[in-house]
C-alpha cells in the first residue's frame, strides 16, 4: 500500500509597528551599498525601537443571539466506547471486516488518522474492490483513503452524508472530546490515539485556503464571571490527552479586561482549527465521486446481510448504528444539541460561557449546551429537538452581547 501522508483578529494600528523600508529589511550592507557608503566609518542608523506598551482590543462583530433568529434545531448521539474506538478486523462468514467506530465527540477531528489505519489493515492481504459501510465522517473517509490507494470503492449507507449523525457534528477541533474513559483503555491507547491525532491534523491542514473553506483557523474566548479555580469537574474520568499534542496549536492566552470587549470578569483566547461540515463533506463527496466512487443506499440490520455484498473485504464505519447492527452494548449515546442561528458571516470567532457553546461557520452560526461537564448528555438516546434548551442556549449568549440588534 503506498503512502497515504497524510486568521487572526486584532489588528495593529499603523503607528503601533513602524513599516520597516526596503533597506532596512534587507540589512545593512545592501542599505549602505545602496547609499554610496561602503567606505570609512560610516555606519546604518539603527532602527526605532518597537513600543513595548502596544495593545489594541479585537475588533469582533457582535452575535445577535436571539430566539427569532434560530433556523432549525439538530440533535447528534455522538457514539461512545470507555475502551475507545473500536479498530480491529474479524471474519464474518467469508467477508473480512475491519470495523472502525465508537470516537465519540472526535469523528472528524481524528478521522484521517484512524481511516488510514483501517485501510491499511483492510488491503494487507490484497484486495482492491472494497466496501464501506456507512457515510458519515469516518465513512466519507475511509473510502477516500482506500481510493486514493488504488482501490475500487463502493459506500454503503441508509444515508447520504448530508443526512448522517456527523452532519449535525459542530465541527470544532477536539481529537479527546470523549474518546475514551482513563481507567478502561489499554497501556498502548495514548500513544496510538496520539499518533492518529497527528496524521489527522497534518491532513486537515492541507485543506486550509480552499474554496469553501472546508477547514480553518477561527478564534475562540472562553469566558467567566468567576476566577477558573482548576480544571472542570469531571465525575465519569473521561480521558484527556491534550498534552501530548501542546505543539500542534498556539497556547492559550489570559486576556486582561483591556484585551476583549466581553462584559465578564475573566477571559481566555484560544486558536483552533474549525471544519464547516458542508463544506467539507461536500468536497470529499465530490472527489471521491470523481475518482469513480460508487453510493448505494441500502440499510442492513444483522451482519449475515453482508453476504450478498460482492466485496470480500469491509470497512464498517456506522458510527452509532453500530449499536443495533452488531448488537455492541459497549456502544453509549451522548446526546448533543445544536440551535442553527442566522449565517453572521462578520463573525469569525467562537465563545464559551456558563456551559455554552457558539461557532461561527458559513452554514450558519451553531449555539450548543454542552453542560457543566462531559457527562451531559450521557446515554441519552432521545433525538427529539428541545425547544425550550434551545431557547436558554441562546439566551445565555445573548448575555454577553446586550446591546446586539
Amino acid at each position: 500500500m503506498p503512502s497515504l501522508s497524510p486568521s487572526r483578529l486584532i489588528r495593529p494600528t499603523p503607528e503601533a509597528i513602524p513599516t520597516p523600508d526596503r533597506r532596512t529589511l534587507l540589512g545593512g550592507a545592501f542599505s549602505l551599498a545602496g547609499s554610496g557608503l561602503l567606505g570609512g566609518c560610516a555606519t546604518a542608523a539603527p532602527p526605532a525601537p518597537l513600543r513595548p506598551d502596544f495593545r489594541a482590543p479585537p475588533p469582533l462583530a457582535p452575535i445577535r443571539a436571539r430566539p427569532d433568529r434560530i433556523t432549525g434545531i439538530t440533535v447528534c448521539l455522538r457514539p461512545f466506547r470507555a475502551a475507545g474506538p473500536r479498530l480491529e478486523a474479524e471474519t464474518v462468514g467469508d467477508k473480512l471486516v475491519v470495523h472502525n467506530y465508537g470516537h465519540g465527540g472526535s469523528g472528524w477531528s481524528l478521522s484521517w488518522g484512524y481511516a488510514m489505519e483501517a485501510v491499511r489493515m483492510a488491503l494487507a492481504g490484497g484486495a482492491r474492490d472494497i466496501a464501506v459501510l456507512g457515510a458519515g465522517a469516518l465513512g466519507l473517509t475511509a473510502a477516500t483513503v482506500a481510493q486514493r490507494a488504488g482501490a475500487r470503492v463502493t459506500i454503503y449507507a441508509r444515508e447520504r452524508p448530508q443526512e448522517t449523525r456527523s452532519a449535525r457534528a459542530t465541527g470544532v477541533w477536539s481529537p479527546d472530546s470523549r474518546i475514551a474513559l482513563s481507567g478502561s483503555v489499554d497501556a498502548g491507547f495514548a500513544a496510538r490515539w496520539e499518533a492518529f491525532t497527528r496524521t489527522s491534523f497534518r491532513m486537515h491542514q492541507q485543506f486550509l485556503g480552499l474554496a469553501d473553506a472546508p477547514v480553518e483557523w477561527t478564534e475562540r474566548y472562553i469566558l467567566s464571571d468567576m476566577r477558573p479555580s482548576g480544571p472542570s469537574p469531571d465525575p465519569m474520568g473521561f480521558a484527556h490527552y491534550g498534552g501530548r499534542i501542546r505543539d500542534l496549536t498556539p497556547e492559550t492566552v489570559t486576556l486582561s479586561p483591556a484585551d476583549h470587549p466581553f462584559p465578564t470578569a475573566y477571559a481566555r483566547r484560544a486558536a483552533l482549527p474549525m471544519f464547516n461540515i458542508t463544506a467539507y463533506a461536500k468536497m470529499l463527496v465530490d472527489d471521491f465521486l470523481l475518482g469513480g466512487g460508487r453510493f448505494e443506499t441500502v440499510e442492513f440490520h444483522s451482519p449475515s446481510e453482508l453476504a450478498r455484498l460482492p466485496q470480500a473485504v469491509i470497512v464498517n464505519c456506522p458510527g452509532y448504528g453500530a449499536r443495533a447492527l452488531w448488537k455492541d452494548e459497549s456502544l453509549v449515546p451522548v446526546r448533543g444539541q445544536i440551535a442553527w442561528l442566522v449565517p453572521q458571516p462578520e463573525v469569525t470567532y467562537g465563545v464559551h460561557y456558563r456551559g455554552v457553546g457558539t461557532i461561527s461557520r458559513r452554514d450558519g452560526l451553531v449555539v450548543q449546551n454542552s453542560g457543566a461537564d462531559e457527562s451531559y448528555g450521557h446515554n441519552d438516546a432521545n433525538e427529539a429537538p428541545d425547544r425550550a434548551e434551545a431557547d436558554a442556549a441562546v439566551a445565555t449568549i445573548a448575555r454577553l452581547f446586550p446591546t446586539a440588534t
